[in-house]
């Protein structure tokens, strides 16, 4: 059963801003280009749609029973404190807390994504 999109209001962030996050705070553990290899964790290409835990990646059993599918709300929430929003998941990463690194990151992630 999917999970309901959480009721917020996503600000436009910039792509390119959200590129240069992107490369400080993800790049080490995801890859995002068609094809990339999973690192700490999985290639993120095509995600957006995508139900949560279904890639080929060894997701915890908190992601693969979550009944998301990744939507610039979902990620809203869950890049503020990934812990909170799926509790069980084996991202180990505090979050971003401030909004415009995080509204920024969302713009990069849905159009690289899909490239």
């Amino acid at each position: 059963m999917s999970r309901a999109e959480p009721d917020v209001q996503v600000p436009s962030g910039d792509i390119k801003a959200g590129a240069k996050v992107f490369k400080a705070k993800c790049s080490q553990c995801h890859t995002i280009n068609a094809g990339g290899a999973a690192k700490a964790g999985p290639n993120l290409h095509g995600f957006i749609g995508r139900e949560s835990g279904k890639a080929d990646f060894p997701y915890s059993d908190a992601n693969k029973t979550s009944g998301i599918i990744w939507s610039e709300k979902h990620l809203w929430e869950y890049l503020l404190n990934p812990k909170t929003y799926i509790p069980g998941t084996k991202m180990v990463f505090a979050g971003i807390k401030k909004e415009k690194e995080r509204a920024d990151l969302i713009a990069y992630l849905i159009d690289a994504s899909n490239k």
